[in-house]
């Protein structure tokens, strides 16, 4: 009977969707990633924090505004400057650390993620939001809701790591940053950024 179930091509059939269904389930889920961290330890701008933005709406060429040309009245300082910063909140996972952005001595701004700490999972990614951050499960699901300019794949999920921020992308209103699945459309976890100063 077992023989004869073996040599049946209905049983081939089954076997060979049960293998192809697992292989999808392992690429999709990518289950091993919840207890594998990749650990990055990325240099970081020794900031200068001394010089806070002027208050009011940011003038052209700010660091709120994206970067101004070489040799213009508001150039950026010689030094990188911290422009702004919040600490992660728990998601999905749970996650720690701070989110800063430095804007370098070119005038270009670098979005860095320092003492990161959340779980590796499949597809994450870093964006950069106009979503405000929503502790709890009110805050999963609503970065992909607005404004999000995508600066990559997360490098690790532990560490210290950086993202350069296109010159072209306007600062004026992604106020945050998440650690964004996005296979499930969701946030790991995310940092307000706040304006220094």
């Amino acid at each position: 009977m077992i023989a004869r179930l073996s040599r049946s091509p209905v049983t081939w059939v089954a076997v060979v969707l049960l293998a192809a269904g697992a292989a999808f389930g392992l690429y999709w889920f990518q289950p091993w990633k919840l207890v594998t961290d990749t650990e990055v330890a990325e240099p970081l701008s020794a900031v200068d924090t001394t010089t806070p933005p002027p208050a009011g709406p940011p003038p052209a060429g700010s660091p709120s505004a994206g970067p101004s040309p070489a040799g213009s009245p508001s150039a950026a300082p010689a030094t990188p400057t911290l422009v702004r910063q919040g600490s992660f909140v728990t998601h999905e996972h749970a996650t720690s650390g701070t989110a800063r952005i430095v804007r370098l001595p070119d005038g270009t701004h670098r979005l860095e993620l320092v003492d990161l700490d959340t779980s590796n999972g499949p597809d994450l990614r870093v964006w950069l939001t106009d979503q405000p951050v929503k502790t709890g499960v009110a805050g999963w699901r609503v970065f992909d809701d607005g404004r999000w300019v995508e600066l990559g794949r997360l490098k690790g999920n532990r560490g210290d790591q950086s993202y350069l921020i296109p010159p072209d992308v306007d600062l004026t209103d992604l106020t945050s940053v998440s650690v964004w699945c996005k296979r499930f459309s969701v946030s790991f976890g995310a940092a307000p950024l706040d304006a220094v100063g």
